[in-house]
């Protein structure tokens, strides 16, 4: 999968997930977690690749907020950063597997985007890859060229 194809598709995931996740109390700008176990030097490039995947799919970037958190590779931290994006009341919050089970543990109701090389059924983040159910949907890369995080 190319660069601009995985992120269009990122982007939309967070996308259609967003206009689920509407509220009746709209924020004036929109917001989108973004949590990672590592720091933000390792992957901040990410964030940027979100940025450009929502331009592309018509959300500019003076029209959403991004919420980043990073663990700077102290899983322990992970919990915590998940309790802070959702007292925010972000729209959806995107991030590796590790932070998508800091985040099933953290919220019900938040939608939760994931990227990964694992699987997420193994992982216990879905029930199954056709159908995730709640509030969880993402993408998994797993091959026998990529086993592990890719995201």
């Amino acid at each position: 999968m190319r660069r601009r194809e995985f992120i269009t598709l990122l982007s939309g995931s967070a996308a259609a997930i967003w206009s689920l996740g509407a509220r009746a109390e709209q924020q004036a700008t929109p917001m989108i977690g973004f949590l990672r176990p590592t720091g933000a030097a390792d992957t901040g490039h990410l964030v940027a690749a979100v940025r450009q995947g929502l331009r592309e799919s018509g959300y500019p970037s003076d029209k959403v907020t991004i919420e980043s958190r990073w663990a700077d590779g102290q899983l322990e931290r992970l919990p915590k950063l998940a309790a802070e994006l959702v007292a925010l009341q972000v729209t959806a919050i995107v991030g590796s597997l590790e932070a998508a089970l800091a985040l099933q543990a953290a919220t019900t109701s938040i939608a939760i985007v994931f990227v990964t090389g694992a699987d997420p059924v193994a992982a216990g983040l879905v029930s199954s890859l056709s159908r995730p159910g709640g509030n969880i949907t993402g993408v998994s890369f797993f091959d026998q060229y990529h086993r592990g995080e890719f995201f």
